[in-house]
């Protein structure tokens, strides 16, 4: 079998697991990029640097999107399905870029977000709620 057949093999592959795949965590999308890279050899051009402006391009790709859109409604109804659909990629580009850049670099993303997320409850804490209020 060819390099053809391998390849049509690989993205069976792919579609299956895809479909099995409802929750993945950050640890194991990192682990699947960095599968991925190495299996190409791209690990020499996944530079902190690089890998940042690539995020940036694809956050103006995803800019794009709604660049002429005005204020969209929360759930977007008013969306085509293949808008939705590119939309997802667009987010998805940004989010796996974010995943390689934090592990190339060595942060542990998920550890660095609940930590920020504790940091900001502390920043900025809910209103209190008064007797005035009840």
């Amino acid at each position: 079998m060819g390099e053809l057949g391998e390849e049509i093999v690989v993205e069976e592959e792919i579609v299956v697991e895809e479909e099995k795949v409802k929750d993945i965590s950050l640890k194991d999308l990192s682990k699947k990029l960095d599968e991925f890279a190495k299996a190409r050899d791209w690990e020499k051009y996944h530079s902190p640097r690089n890998l940042l402006l690539a995020m940036v391009g694809e956050v103006g790709e995803l800019s794009e999107i709604f660049q002429w859109r005005g204020e969209v409604d929360k759930g977007l109804p008013n969306w085509e399905e293949s808008d939705k659909e590119h939309l997802g990629e667009e987010l998805s580009d940004v989010l796996l870029y974010l995943i390689r850049l934090a592990d190339v670099c060595g942060i542990d993303l998920a550890d660095a977000a609940i930590k920020k997320i504790v940091k900001n409850a502390i920043k900025y804490p809910p209103p209190e709620v008064t007797k005035d209020l009840l």
